[in-house]
C-alpha cells in the first residue's frame, strides 16, 4: 500500500468521534444512601457501590479511581434515574441496569445485592458481590476460593491445584459461611511450607479474620518439602447466621506458604476428606457448567486454560467412552431443542489442528477448531428431548475423536439466540518471563455476558496535589459495577474515564527499537551497528543499551563503564544527532561495595537493607533516583529482574508506584506491571488486591523474557489484544524474537545464537503490527543482515513498513488515549455478536480501526493461515490486493515476503 493510503487511514483515525465527554456544566451524579450503603450512578451502565461500617464514605479519589467526578455529564440527555423502596428493598433503575439491595442487611453479598441488565437479546441477572462460600464440616479446595495465585507444580494436593505463594501483603482467601447455631469452631488449613523464595525454611504465619474483626495469627510449621502437606488450626467463634472469613497475609505475616484446602469444623472433629463433586441438574434455558455433570471414562474437571466460566471446564474427552451427562430439568414439552455448547478445540498432542467429532445423545457433531485452548466458540446442536426431565450426554465415538474442552452447556428452544456465560475476555499477568507457549492470566474488565465488578476496596486514597497516598478505612467495600452488555467499547471508554486514560507515548516510540542483551560499546553502536542500519535501509528510532554497560558490576552498578562508553553525555548527543532516542537498562539494587553506596545510604538515612530499595519510603526513593543522575538518557528501562525492591505503601502495588515515579520523571515508564516481583516471582506472577487499573496511565508494559519458539509467538498473538481488553492498557512491548531458549542455532557473533530464518522473519512481521516494535534477545541475533537472504529481505521490508505506518500507529494511539479503544483490538470489541470473533481472538486481531492482522505462527518458507473476515465490510489483502467478503473464512497462503494483513473496505 502506498504511503499516501496510510496517511489517509491515519487521518481517518484522527477524525473518529468519541472520547471522554466534555466536563462543562455537568449535572450532579445521582447518589442514593441507605444506612451504611451508598450508591452513585456515574452513568447508566456504571454504578459505584459502597458500604462503610462506620457510616463514613469515601469522596476522595483513590490511586486507581482518579476520574469519578468526570461522569456528571454522562447523564446529559438521558432519562432520570428511578429509585424506589418496597418491601425492604431499594431498587435503582438507570434505564440500562436495575440494581436491588436489601436495606439494613449489612455488607454486600450475593444474597442482598443484585443487578439485572441485557447483553444483546439475553437478560442477565448478576450478583457482583457474591464470593465463594464454604459450608461447615466440608473440605473446600483453596484454588476455588479466588486466591491471588493458583499452581499445580508440586505433588500431593487434592482438587485441581492449590493456592500458591501468599508472597505479598494482602494475598488472601476470602469466603462466606453460614452456621445454624452460635458456637466455637476451628478453621483448619491444609498447607505446605518449605524453603521459600527468600531462601528460608522456617515457621511461617498467616492471619484469619471473621467479619472484618481483629486478625488472629495462625502458625504454620515447616512441612519438610513443598510436596508434603500438614494441617494447622486456629479457633474461631461464630454466631448464628452468615459470616465473612479471610485467610490473609497481613503486613505483619511472613506468608510464603501454599494452601491446598481448608475446612470449618467443630472442636474435636477430624479434618474432612475430599469428596468428588456431585453432579448437579441443569435447568432448561439456563447456562450450566459442563464440569458439573456426571463425568465418566476419563472425563474430568480442569482449569489449566484461560477464558472459562465458573471454576473450570470439562476436559479428558480423549478416548472412546469418555462422556459428560446432564440431567436437564423443566423441559416444557417433548420436542426439538438446541444444546448450546461453549467449547475450545486446538492442538492436541502431535495431532494437527482439525475439526473434531463428538456425539450429542448419540448423534455425531463436528466442531471446528478455535484459535487456541484459551479461546472458545458457542454452537447450537439440535436435539430431541422429552418433557420434564431428560438427559443430554456428550460422548466420544472413537479414540481419535473429541479431544475438545467444553466450558458450558445450555438447552434452549430451537433457534434461540446463543447465550453468553460470565466468562472473562482477555486477561493480564505481570510478565511472560519463562513462558513457553502459554500461561494463565488474571481476569480483568470484560466478560462475555456484559458485566464486571471493579473492586477498589483495597486501593489507597490519593492526593493528586501532593502525589501521596494514605490508607483508607479498613472495614469498607467500594466497588464499581460495570454493566455494559455487549458494548465493550463503552466499557473501555468508561474505564478510561474512571481510572485515567492509557498513556500516549511520544510518536518516536511507535517506530523501530533495537534492544539486544549483548555486551556492546559506544564504538560498536557508532561505528558498526547504527551505520549498518542506515546502509541497509533499515529504520531505527530507539536504541536501548542493556545491562553490560554498568560499572563496577554489570548487573547493578550505578556508573557507566568508561572503557565502554568514555563520554556518556557525548554518546547521548550523538544518538540525538542520528535521530535516535536512548535508554539504559536498570536493575533496582546496589552492592554495598559500590562507590555510590555510601552516598545513597546517606540520602536514604541508613534505611537501604541488603542493597534493595523500599520505594514507598521517600528517603529511599530519593536515593534510588539520585543514582540515576549519571545516566544521561531519554528514558529508563526498569528491568525489574531478580532483585527484591518493592514498596511498603498500603493500597498501591509496587509496580504501580514506581512506574508513576518514572512517568513523572521521564514522561512514561518502561517496565513490568500489575504487581511486584514478590507477588509470585517470575514463574507464577500473581494479581494483587489493588488490581491493574492504574498501570495504563503511566506504563509501557515490557512483558519480559519469553521463550523463542513458535508456540510462544502464537500465544503472543492473542495476548496483546487480550491484555488491552482486560486492563485498558494499550502500550504493550514483547521481545520481538523472544528472549532466550527455544529454537536456537549458532549465531553470527561470539557467544550468540540465532533463530531459524522462518521464525525470525515471522516474528518481525508480527512486531510490525504490535503497539511497540522492539527487537530484543538474550545474546541472540535480531538484525536482518544476520540472517539468510530471504529472511533478511523480509525483515527489512517489514521494518520499513513499520516506519511508514508510524503516523497511522500514532493516530491509533491517540484514539486509545482519548477513547480507551486500544491499538491491538480483540475482534469481539468490534464484533461482540459474532461467535467467530471469540473463536478467532487468539489468531487474528484489528490493528487500529482498519487493519485486520493474522500473523503466521507455523514454520516453513510458505504457510497457510485460516482467516475469518468480519462482516459489514470487505477486506483487501495489503500485499496481493485481492478482496474478501466480510462474514467469510478463507485459507491464505503467504511466503516470507508477505503475511495475512487486510485493509477494511466498504461493505
Amino acid at each position: 500500500m502506498p504511503v499516501r493510503s496510510i496517511a489517509v487511514l491515519a487521518a481517518a483515525v484522527l477524525s473518529l468521534p468519541g472520547g471522554v465527554p466534555a466536563q462543562a456544566a455537568a449535572p450532579a451524579i445521582t447518589t442514593v444512601t441507605v444506612g451504611n450503603a451508598r450508591f452513585q450512578v456515574l452513568s447508566p451502565t456504571l454504578i459505584r457501590t459502597e458500604y462503610a461500617t462506620s457510616g463514613r464514605f469515601t469522596d476522595a479519589g483513590t490511586f486507581n479511581v482518579v476520574g469519578r467526578a468526570d461522569f456528571g455529564s454522562a447523564r446529559s440527555g438521558r432519562r432520570p434515574v428511578r429509585k424506589k423502596i418496597a418491601d425492604g428493598w431499594l431498587t435503582i433503575d438507570t434505564g440500562a441496569v436495575t440494581l436491588r439491595y436489601l436495606i439494613g442487611s449489612g455488607p454486600f453479598t450475593g444474597d442482598n445485592l443484585s443487578v439485572r441488565l441485557t447483553a444483546g437479546p439475553q437478560r442477565v441477572d448478576a450478583a457482583p458481590w457474591a464470593g465463594p462460600s464454604c459450608a461447615p464440616g466440608v473440605l473446600c479446595e483453596a484454588e476455588t476460593l479466588r486466591p491471588a495465585a493458583t499452581a499445580t507444580d508440586h505433588g500431593g494436593y487434592t482438587g485441581t491445584g492449590f493456592a500458591a505463594g501468599f508472597t505479598g501483603a494482602g494475598d488472601a482467601l476470602t469466603f462466606s459461611t453460614s452456621v445454624a447455631a452460635a458456637g466455637d469452631h476451628h478453621l483448619d488449613l491444609r498447607y505446605a511450607n518449605a524453603q521459600g523464595g527468600d531462601g528460608q525454611n522456617t515457621t511461617r504465619t498467616l492471619s484469619v479474620t471473621v467479619d472484618d474483626g481483629a486478625p488472629q495469627r495462625i502458625t504454620l510449621a515447616p512441612t519438610g518439602s513443598w510436596d508434603t502437606w500438614a494441617v494447622a488450626a486456629t479457633p474461631i467463634t461464630l454466631g448464628a447466621g452468615r459470616h465473612r472469613i479471610a485467610v490473609v497475609r497481613t503486613a505483619a505475616d511472613s506468608g510464603n506458604v501454599n494452601i491446598d484446602s481448608l475446612a470449618i469444623v467443630r472442636p474435636g472433629e477430624a479434618y474432612p476428606q475430599p469428596a468428588p463433586p456431585a453432579a448437579r441438574p441443569c435447568a432448561f434455558d439456563a447456562i450450566c457448567e459442563a464440569e458439573t455433570g456426571t463425568l465418566t471414562g476419563g472425563a474430568k474437571r480442569a482449569a489449566d486454560h484461560n477464558g472459562y466460566a465458573g471454576d473450570g471446564f470439562l476436559a479428558g474427552l480423549e478416548r472412546a467412552g469418555a462422556s459428560g451427562s446432564y440431567a436437564i430439568t423443566g423441559i416444557p414439552r417433548a420436542g426439538d431443542y438446541a444444546v448450546q455448547l461453549r467449547y475450545a478445540n486446538a492442538e492436541a498432542g502431535s495431532q494437527p489442528v482439525q475439526s473434531r467429532t463428538i456425539t450429542v445423545n448419540g448423534t455425531p457433531v463436528s466442531l471446528a477448531p478455535t484459535s487456541g485452548w484459551d479461546y472458545w466458540r458457542t454452537v447450537a446442536v439440535p436435539v430431541r428431548l422429552g418433557a420434564g426431565t431428560d438427559t443430554v450426554t456428550l460422548g466420544c465415538p472413537t479414540d481419535d475423536s473429541c479431544h475438545i474442552n467444553v466450558d458450558t452447556v445450555a438447552v434452549a428452544p430451537a433457534g434461540a439466540a446463543l447465550k453468553a456465560p460470565h466468562a472473562p475476555l482477555g486477561g493480564y499477568r505481570r510478565g511472560l518471563d519463562g513462558v513457553d507457549g502459554g500461561a494463565l492470566t488474571q481476569a480483568g474488565l470484560l466478560y462475555q455476558d456484559g458485566w464486571s465488578l471493579l473492586d477498589d476496596s483495597a486501593s489507597a486514597l490519593w492526593n493528586p496535589a501532593t502525589r501521596t497516598v494514605s490508607a483508607r478505612p479498613a472495614a469498607e467495600q467500594d466497588g464499581y459495577i460495570f454493566a455494559y452488555g455487549r458494548d465493550f467499547a463503552r466499557a473501555l471508554r468508561e474505564l478510561s474515564t474512571l481510572t485515567g486514560p492509557t498513556a500516549l507515548l511520544p510518536e518516536w516510540a511507535y517506530g523501530v527499537w533495537y534492544s539486544e542483551y549483548y555486551d556492546r560499546t559506544a564504538a560498536d553502536f557508532q561505528q558498526t551497528i547504527v551505520p549498518r542500519f542506515k546502509s541497509a535501509g533499515v529504520p531505527l528510532d530507539v536504541l536501548v543499551v542493556d545491562t553490560d554497560f554498568k560499572s563496577p558490576d554489570t548487573w547493578n552498578g550505578w556508573a557507566i563503564d568508561p572503557a565502554k562508553f568514555p563520554d556518556p553525555r557525548g554518546f547521548l548527543d550523538w544518538a540525538h544527532g542520528q535521530g535516535l532516542h536512548l535508554s539504559y537498562n536498570i536493575h533496582p539494587s546496589i552492592r554495598e561495595n559500590d562507590p555510590k553506596f555510601a552516598q545513597a545510604q546517606a540520602i536514604a538515612k541508613g534505611k537501604i537493607k541488603n542493597g534493595v530499595f523500599d520505594w514507598g519510603d521517600p528517603d529511599q526513593l530519593a536515593a534510588y533516583f539520585w543514582l540515576h543522575q549519571d545516566l544521561p538518557q531519554d528514558f529508563t528501562w526498569l528491568d525489574w529482574c531478580c532483585d527484591n525492591a518493592g514498596s511498603s505503601l498500603p493500597g498501591v502495588t509496587p509496580d504501580s508506584w514506581i512506574n508513576q515515579q518514572y512517568a513523572q520523571r521521564d514522561g512514561f515508564a518502561f517496565s513490568r506491571g500489575y504487581g511486584s516481583l514478590q507477588s509470585g516471582g517470575y514463574g507464577n506472577p500473581t494479581a494483587v488486591p489493588t488490581g491493574p487499573w492504574a498501570e495504563k496511565r503511566t506504563t509501557l508494559h515490557f512483558t519480559g523474557d519469553a521463550i523463542s519458539n513458535w508456540q510462544t509467538l502464537r500465544y503472543e498473538v492473542g495476548y496483546t489484544p487480550g491484555e488491552s481488553a482486560a486492563t485498558g492498557l494499550a502500550a504493550i512491548s514483547h521481545d520481538i524474537g523472544g528472549h532466550t531458549g527455544g529454537l536456537q542455532e549458532p549465531g553470527s557473533e561470539p557467544g550468540s545464537t540465532k533463530l531459524p530464518d522462518d521464525l525470525y522473519a515471522r516474528w518481525v512481521q508480527f512486531g510490525t503490527f504490535q503497539p511497540i516494535d522492539r527487537l530484543h534477545s538474550n545474546h541472540s541475533d535480531r538484525l536482518p543482515w544476520q540472517y539468510g537472504p530471504e529472511a533478511a529481505a523480509s525483515a527489512t521490508k517489514f521494518l520499513q513498513l513499520r516506519e511508514r505506518l508510524r503516523p497511522y500507529t500514532y493516530a491509533a494511539a491517540r484514539e486509545a488515549n482519548r477513547t480507551g479503544m486500544p491499538l491491538a483490538r480483540a475482534l469481539y470489541l468490534a464484533y461482540p455478536d459474532q461467535p467467530e470473533a471469540y473463536a478467532f481472538a487468539g489468531s487474528e486481531y484489528l490493528f487500529g480501526p482498519d487493519f485486520l492482522v493474522a500473523p503466521v505462527t507455523t514454520p516453513g518458507a510458505t504457510a497457510t493461515t485460516t482467516v475469518w473476515f468480519p462482516p459489514g465490510a470487505t477486506w483487501t489483502d495489503y500485499f496481493t490486493h485481492r478482496t474478501y467478503r466480510g462474514g467469510t473464512t478463507a485459507q491464505i497462503t503467504t511466503t516470507l515476503a508477505t503475511m495475512p494483513v487486510f485493509v477494511r473496505g466498504p461493505a
